[in-house]
């Protein structure tokens, strides 16, 4: 992938809560103190360790642990690369302007080097089973969106097989139209967003 800037990264996780009094906002109260600090907050709720409502009925088990997943998302300041990281996957979308002409499935010149950037991050993760999917925008039928984003899946497949040149990997291809959209279709900028083709394979050891 390019090296440029990177603008925003959101990272969505589970918050553990704790219980605590409600608050009250007091003249006395120090905007800088920490939540729940402040001359006005209330002690913590004791909680009574003998209530049966704690307690698991007789015979009854905890579920087994899980690690919960965590996304990460990660977009270059031009809006051209999008990154998603997972516990598990990583999808890499480039915008259709940068690799293709307009309702065109034939590669433009910087294509190869960018594809070349992605097929680099799959020997990273020594992944073999690999998605590259194609979207598009709302804009014209459903069936010229649906054909031209598998041509663009396509095309982007056949470069990195190529690239990449080992039969242990396997690829699925697909075209899903104006499915799945990440933006709002009612702006430019977001059908911009839309026409895309992702490429999504495990993490190493997934």
């Amino acid at each position: 992938m390019t090296s440029a800037p990177r603008l925003a990264v959101t990272v969505t996780f589970l918050l553990a809560t704790t219980l605590y009094g409600t608050t009250t906002a007091n003249a006395d109260d120090d905007p800088n103190d920490p939540p729940g600090t402040g001359a006005s907050a209330s002690a913590p709720v004791e909680v009574d360790p003998n209530d049966p409502d704690l307690k698991l009925p007789d015979g009854a088990t905890l579920a087994q642990a899980k690690v919960l997943d965590i996304k990460s998302v990660v977009e270059d300041q031009s809006g051209d690369e999008r990154r998603e990281d997972t516990n598990t996957s990583v999808t890499l979308a480039l915008q259709a302007e940068v690799l293709f002409d307009k309702n065109s499935s034939k590669l433009g010149a910087e294509a190869k080097s960018r594809i070349s950037g992605i097929a680099e991050e799959i020997r990273a993760q020594n992944a073999t089973r690999i998605r590259v999917f194609g979207f598009t925008d709302n804009l014209g039928s459903s069936a010229h969106g649906d054909a031209l984003s598998k041509q663009r899946a396509n095309a982007v497949h056949n470069v990195l097989a190529q690239t990449l040149n080992d039969a242990g990997i396997t690829y699925e291809v697909r075209g899903y139209g104006e499915q799945y959209p990440i933006a709002d279709n009612s702006t430019e900028a977001g059908r911009k967003k839309n026409r895309r083709v992702e490429v999504s394979f495990p993490r190493s050891g997934s």
